[in-house]
């Protein structure tokens, strides 16, 4: 009997990277996107050294993702005085074999689609298709998804799994847990641009200036253009405010005037960056309330499982959103790989990350790897002439190591794990595993 396709809601980087495992290991699959058109929208994002490991994986070089983005060489956190509170090597620099990199996510994704067709071909993805919900079918044998095309009609597509990569509104998660809390917002705005901007520290660093409570960060996304010496810096302006009332607009992502929120960096000047004059850059801002969800007890509803956004919206503090989603891809292709296209391997994917990501979504929600700022501003309101007379740096390096750790990109440990996937597997699905789904009735 031939195996009946796994079902992949969402076309972003979590969905695409769930396809292109998927085929790496020889399941077949198809995709169901809900634009008609995938065109490389959104803004810069990070991408941690253990998910490009699993990109390299996928064949996915650094021949490629240098088209896409710039290899990150440092990450530092500056205080509202302008002065250094900590910096560390990162990627290649630090000691990892693999880089990190800063990319444009529409520029990511795109490369994604791009070898998804050259590898599956253009039939392995619907376009203006949106999954409204699933059935499991009687005795795990199966799973249907219900989907709207960009016509109006509702259609039923047969699977052997279901993976819901369809991201902060998931239809999928609503139908799982219909009486999940509202999206959750702390109170931090944020308005997101670009500009072209000279080379600031490394040329390669990603920069936390501010206060915990008041920041920017920034890091460029494209190399130094050796005609005019500038680079294509992605900036993130964030100020949090009382959020008792809830998010004040509808919009998600609207786009704003530079006027509306510049006055609170208007004399953030210093003799290595104009700030107000980055800002002023940007050809276009958009406003962003920094969300998350809470927690779910599991990702699994029989034959259906969560990944990516649709299973842990993270707060973008420590730059690993997308890197999860990517994370999540390989160790759910590493489960199906080893047991079968069923639910024990769902089981085991959900076991391997469920509580440990849920763990790093309210971690995050505390402020992640930019809480150091929180203790400056505890500490000495963060005003210093000296952060080592403040803080230990011993105390520092404790804190982030803590963290890498939490998010899995701790330095020693990725560069001595095995690979998420054996490379003998990535050549063909051992036969012996190929079938489809449990029936508890035959």
């Amino acid at each position: 009997m031939e195996t009946a396709p796994v079902l992949i809601a969402g076309g972003g980087i979590g969905g695409l990277s769930a396809a292109l495992t998927l085929h790496q290991i020889g399941v077949p699959c198809l995709v169901f996107e809900t634009v008609s058109q995938l065109k490389p929208l959104g803004v810069g994002i990070n991408i941690q050294p253990n998910a490009v490991r699993e990109l390299y994986d996928l064949g996915l070089g650094a021949g490629a993702l240098d088209k896409v983005g710039l290899q990150a060489r440092e990450w530092a956190l500056v205080g509202r005085n302008g002065k250094d509170v900590y910096s560390e090597p990162r990627g290649l620099d630090a000691g990892y074999k693999w880089p990190q990199y800063a990319v444009h996510r529409g520029k990511l994704q795109m490369l994604l689609y791009k070898t998804l067709l050259e590898r599956l071909g253009a039939d392995s993805l619907l376009l203006g298709h949106r999954v409204t919900g699933y059935r499991n079918k009687a005795c795990g044998s199966g799973v249907i998804a219900l989907v709207d095309n960009a016509s109006g009609q509702s259609i039923e597509f047969e699977g052997s799994l279901l993976i819901a990569a369809d991201g902060l509104h998931s239809a999928t998660r609503a139908q799982m847990y219909p009486d999940q809390p509202p999206i959750q917002w702390g109170g931090a705005i944020m308005w997101r641009g670009t500009a072209r901007c000279a080379p600031i520290r490394t040329g390669a660093s990603f920069v936390g200036l501010g206060t915990f409570d008041q920041r920017l960060v920034f890091y460029p996304v494209t190399p130094v253009d050796s005609e005019t010496g500038l680079a294509t810096i992605n900036w993130i302006a964030e100020v949090t405010v009382d959020n008792t009332e809830g998010w004040r607009s509808g919009d998600w992502n609207r786009k704003v005037d530079i006027e509306e929120f510049i006055h609170h960096f208007d004399n953030w000047n210093y003799d290595w960056l104009d700030v107000p004059a980055m800002i002023r850059g940007a050809e276009a801002v958009y406003e962003y309330p920094m969300i998350d969800r809470d927690p779910v007890p599991s990702w699994q509803d029989g034959n259906v499982v969560l990944m990516g956004d649709a299973a842990h919206v993270i707060y973008p503090v420590g730059s690993n959103g997308a890197s999860q989603a990517i994370v999540d891809a390989r160790v759910l292709g590493a489960a199906i790989a080893e047991h079968g296209i069923n639910q024990r391997a769902l089981s085991a994917y959900n076991a391997r990350l469920c509580a440990e990501i849920s763990a790093l979504v309210l971690r995050n929600r505390g402020a992640g790897p930019f809480g150091i700022l929180n203790l400056v501003e505890e500490k000495c309101g963060g005003i210093f002439d000296d952060i080592d007379t403040v803080i230990p740096r011993a105390d520092i390096e404790e804190f982030m190591a803590g963290y890498k750790a939490a998010a899995g990109f701790a330095i020693e440990s990725l560069n001595n794990a095995p690979p998420t996937i054996p490379l003998q597997v990535r050549s063909g699905f051992c036969t012996s595993k190929r079938q489809p789904i449990d029936n508890a009735c035959s």
